[in-house]
């Protein structure tokens, strides 16, 4: 059964509802403007968004009064899927297990050791692991399974895909020339990742309570919202079952950024061995955290 599109106000009420997290998280009030005037313009759009997506995707969504590339690429989240990763993530939710059952094939024991034995939180970095052979090397996942999560992966992830392209490439699906698409600089990264550790130790940050591994309902969790060099970040303790197994969730921090409807995160770590050890790196960004700490 085909998935029902949203209608307007759903897509409005959900953008509402990142308003309201980004404000009692202490964002940047007019991001929070922003999200609250898209969410006023979609209501009083007479034309549906669903088939405004179909005619002209996230360009066509984009020209929309107070809407932008950003919050076209959310509504465009929200078309397809029903729902919006992002107010998952500001409310608590999101877990790379979660990620992994919306994948057809993988059920919760199989996305929990993927979890716990690749040490992977992405859809991307799970893609990687079905191509290099860590994925067919697990119990339970066999070449012709593997094969079959390739095709669902490659389906899902086209969208991020052609993202990963503009980046690249600097040209959008037009090929017209939109400039360098290249992530936040690792001495940002790092600047962001130490200016949260240390507000969250002095007990200054807004703290939201993780529906995972949080029996109590604890509001432990602090998030940290800020704006650098035209990029969003959304800081946070990672709360994944490996992190949990580690001792890590004081330490591990997942950095959220997006810019211009370019979306993409990272994980920093205290490193525990090797010529960084000691030092914060950024994960899969090694050699550029190396350069960093050498010349600073």
């Amino acid at each position: 059964m085909a998935l029902r599109a949203p209608d307007n106000d759903r897509i409005a009420d959900a953008l509402e509802r990142v308003a309201d997290l980004l404000e009692v998280q202490h964002a940047n009030v007019y991001r929070v403007r922003a999200y609250r005037n898209g969410a006023r313009s979609i209501r009083e759009t007479l034309r549906c968004m669903a088939e405004l997506d179909a005619e002209g995707g996230v360009e066509a969504l984009a020209e929309l009064p107070g809407i932008g590339k950003s919050l076209a690429s959310h509504v465009h989240e929200l078309v397809h899927s029903g729902g919006l990763a992002m107010l998952r993530r500001l409310e608590g939710e999101v877990s790379p297990e979660d990620l992994f059952t919306t994948i057809p094939g993988i059920g919760e024991r199989g996305a929990a050791r993927i979890h716990r034995e690749l040490d992977i939180e992405t859809l991307e970095e799970l893609e990687l692991a079905a191509h290099d052979g860590r994925l067919a090397a697990l119990h339970g996942f066999g070449e012709r399974r593997v094969r079959g999560l390739r095709h669902a992966l490659a389906q899902i992830l086209s969208r991020s895909a052609r993202r990963r392209s503009r980046r690249l490439t600097g040209r959008d699906e037009r090929g017209s020339d939109v400039g360098p698409r290249e992530p936040p600089p690792v001495a940002t990264l790092l600047e962001v990742d130490g200016e949260y550790r240390e507000r969250a130790e002095r007990g200054e940050l807004r703290t939201i309570a993780p529906r995972r591994f949080n029996p109590e309902g604890e509001a432990w969790l602090p998030v940290y919202h800020v704006e650098k060099e035209g990029w969003h970040f959304t800081a946070l303790f990672s709360n994944t079952a490996r992190a949990h197994e580690l001792g890590t969730t004081r330490d591990w921090v997942v950095i959220y950024y997006d810019r211009d409807g370019d979306e993409d995160q990272c994980t920093i770590v205290t490193e525990r061995a090797g010529p960084l050890v000691g030092h914060r790196v950024v994960r899969g960004r090694e050699s550029d955290s190396a350069h960093h700490h050498k010349s600073s």
